[in-house]
């Protein structure tokens, strides 16, 4: 797969995720087989304001190659500002962009998901960004649309297409399914057929290799994107590397291996936060994901989720039981999940999709997801 000049195999992206894509944990998951490992989400108007947190945010370890960003924004003039940076300060080597966000602050205010039904101001967005990247590829990643009835994936790609968007990652949800429900893998399919000329990439419902390989030959999508399936599980990049490759080979690491690789990635945290105890309370909501499936007891499952010092985490990870297999049945979904009741929208965002209003500053959020 090719993403403007960077060659991407196995064509596998890592979805960017809020406190999650850190570089600590693009590292574990890079050192498991090859692809695309995005960062977590940036705001568009914090990388141009040059807010110190952000550009912490950004860092990459030496090992990471290419670089990837992925850029939130609601302003054209200001996404395009924030590109020109990543491209003038070599920031980066790719730029992703975020129309994904289903989160009610973000949507309310004309943001995330609820963006691409003004395809205007889509269009003005896109053609800011591609406009000032220079030599690095511009993408996007986006939802089916607001809900069953509102949807927009078609026209926001067909728009893409026509500006000149190196590929374009659709979570086949629409914002009212939230993280719930079944990823409509046939609307990866669409989209697919109207924008033959642009590599399409799905995402949802990938929690296995296999499912990754089902979705490329079902869809005829040129890649995947994985988020949700990667939680607690760095190797699965290696099992899409294999599966990619026809090898039949998966990882199933002993819980002792996991317990290493818990280790490690809440060390590698300490880089992020100069605090240690900040770091291993980052590290608590990995705790879950990691051990899902294997047997260990409640009060050792609070004592990982709880601890306040590296010390402390690994006195409780020497306690687990290290022979223990990898559990069967664990290819299941992982984080958050449910459907809204509704999308929360700015008053009359409804009534033209063609009209081109600029959504508040406070539409910018840290939230990321999509």
């Amino acid at each position: 797969m090719k993403i403007g000049p960077i060659g991407v195999w196995p064509p596998v992206v890592l979805a960017p995720m809020a406190g999650i894509t850190n570089a600590p944990f693009r590292v574990l998951c890079r050192e498991q087989g090859a692809g695309l490992f995005v960062c977590e989400m940036i705001t568009t108007r914090a990388l141009v304001e040059r807010n110190p947190k952000t550009l912490r945010m950004i860092r990459f370890a030496e090992s990471e190659k290419p670089r990837s960003i992925q850029l939130y924004g609601v302003d054209p003039d200001i996404v395009g500002r924030a590109v020109r940076m990543i491209a003038e300060e070599d920031l980066a080597d790719h730029v992703d962009l975020n129309f994904g966000c289903p989160v009610p602050k973000v949507t309310r205010r004309g943001g995330g998901s609820a963006l691409p039904y003004k395809r205007n101001l889509l269009r003005r967005i896109l053609r800011q960004a591609v406009a000032n990247a220079g030599s690095l590829p511009v993408t996007m990643k986006m939802r089916k649309g607001i809900d069953d009835d509102h949807l927009t994936y078609l026209d926001a790609g067909r728009i893409a297409a026509e500006e000149g968007v190196a590929a374009i990652a659709l979570h086949a949800r629409t914002a009212k399914q939230h993280y719930g429900g079944v990823a409509d893998w046939e609307a990866i399919a669409r989209l697919k057929e109207a924008v033959p000329e642009v590599p399409v990439l799905g995402n949802g419902d990938i929690w296995c290799a296999d499912d990754a390989v089902r979705m490329v030959e079902r869809t005829g999508c040129d890649g995947v994107v994985v988020g949700r399936g990667c939680l607690g599980r760095p190797w699965l990049f290696g099992d899409l590397d294999n599966a990619f490759n026809g090898r039949p080979e998966r990882a199933r690491p002993t819980l002792g291996e996991v317990a290493g690789m818990m280790a490690r990635h809440a060390e590698g945290l300490t880089e992020v936060f100069d605090i240690e105890r900040y770091a291993v309370a980052d590290f608590r909501k990995h705790v879950g994901w990691y051990l899902k499936g294997f047997m260990v007891g409640s009060e050792l499952r609070r004592e990982l989720a709880t601890s306040e010092s590296l010390d402390g985490l690994r006195a409780g990870l020497a306690k687990l039981e290290h022979d223990q297999p990898w559990p069967p049945n664990t290819d299941t979904p992982r984080g958050k999940s449910g459907e809204r009741s509704k999308v929360a929208l700015p008053d009359g965002w409804l009534d033209d999709p063609w009209d081109c209003p600029l959504p508040d500053d406070e539409a910018e959020s840290d939230i990321s997801g999509g």
